[in-house]
């Protein structure tokens, strides 16, 4: 039985994913501030704030060397931050977004690299690549990401890993940038709220069957699932 790890379970993408996998018979390692409401013997629960980056090695570095072996780990728990001009956006609270989205991440590859992991997944973004009126902390958060895990793929040579952009994901992080943000300010978001949108068990799904795919690409590079 193949083991997956999968960080901000508990919600949206994160919450498909654990489901999809525990539904396909994978043994599942959730880690989320919340445990989803999840009944199944194959899921296994860490809870912790991945935005306290300086307890995560000592907190996580058991929990995940306990495991050994990792078929698929995804790098999804994150944050957008707030969507405001560049110019207003202190740097503290692009800190905040860039310890979750990023640091946080730094730190579980430390770990990961100290046991034997297949593929690992950075959920990336589109913003990423293309900088709009708003996103700046979220932006430069998943940018970094994406450079991050370029790289690792340079020292974790036995490891595929990947930045991906799943698409745009009905999540309250999307809700709030549709329906509470002003798109005449931000255009950006009147773009998501035309745009096509997944539920997060579609996503899923999607991000699975890219994986089916994984060989197609090097590792340490940066795909969108819209574009492949």
């Amino acid at each position: 039985m193949k083991n997956i790890l999968i960080t901000g379970c508990s919600s949206g993408l994160g919450l498909a994913l654990t489901n999809l996998y525990l539904e396909k018979g994978y043994k599942v390692f959730g880690i989320s501030r919340n445990r989803p409401k999840i009944e199944n013997n194959n899921f296994f629960f860490k809870a912790f704030d991945l935005s306290k980056i300086d307890e995560i090695k000592k907190e996580l570095t058991p929990f995940i060397k306990e495991i050994n072996k990792l078929d698929t780990v995804f790098l999804n728990a994150g944050m957008l931050g707030e969507i405001k001009e560049i110019t207003k956006l202190s740097t503290k609270e692009i800190q905040e977004v860039l310890n979750l989205n990023l640091f946080a991440n730094k730190e579980l590859l430390d770990i990961l690299a100290t046991i034997n992991v297949d593929t690992i997944v950075g959920i990336s973004s589109g913003a990423s690549k293309k900088g709009s009126k708003g996103w700046g902390s979220y932006s430069l958060s998943k940018s970094s990401l994406n450079m991050l895990l370029n790289l690792y793929a340079k020292e974790m040579l036995n490891t595929k890993l990947f930045a991906i952009a799943p698409g745009v994901i009905e999540t309250p992080m999307t809700d709030y940038i549709r329906f509470d943000i002003d798109d005449e300010i931000f255009t950006s978001a009147k773009i998501l709220k035309n745009g096509e949108i997944q539920k997060p068990s579609e996503a899923a799904e999607r991000l699975f069957q890219t994986l089916e795919r994984k060989n197609e690409f090097e590792s340490g590079s940066f795909f969108d699932v819209r574009k492949i």
